[in-house]
């Protein structure tokens, strides 16, 4: 049963179903600085859909080919980027001219990783670029039905 289900059937506010169904695994890969995670401020949206998982993540700024998804052995999802933001070059070049406040930064090395379900298709990624959001798109293996087997009996 997914988290969702899961989520819908017990009512859990979104906090505690994070608590409860983590989609991040801490610990490994996520960079650190001072001992805390850069990388909880990048938002991820997880869609669950009958023939799809779909990942939206904002990385906005970064070119294209500085990202890199791929999936790991034990059906980790893992998204990589060593890119760096992109400033606006208003003439900061000239003399007298200096950032006076900088918020918009990414971590240096963007590292995501998601445990991919028993049911996702490894095979089956796909990713996009557009306007700062990378959506993957991860298949769904079809649910195989149950199969029945006739047992011969034995007479003695």
């Amino acid at each position: 049963m997914s988290a969702v289900a899961i989520n819908h059937l017990f009512g859990l506010p979104e906090t505690i179903e994070k608590l409860i169904f983590p989609t991040s695994l801490p610990g490994e890969g996520n960079e650190t600085r001072g001992g805390r995670n850069n990388n909880n401020n990048i938002p991820v949206d997880i869609l669950e859909s009958p023939k799809e998982y779909i990942f939206y993540i904002d990385i906005p700024g970064i070119s294209k080919s500085d990202i890199q998804v791929t999936v790991e052995e034990e059906r980790i999802l893992v998204i990589k980027s060593n890119g760096k933001r992109k400033r606006e070059d208003h003439d900061v070049s000239e003399e007298g001219c200096k950032y006076i406040r900088l918020e918009r930064r990414l971590p240096q090395n963007l590292v995501k990783k998601f445990r991919l379900p028993e049911d996702a298709d490894v095979e089956a990624v796909a990713a996009k670029y557009q306007d700062g959001v990378l959506t993957v798109t991860v298949g769904k293996v079809p649910p195989q039905p149950p199969k029945s087997k006739s047992v011969q009996i034995a007479v003695s």
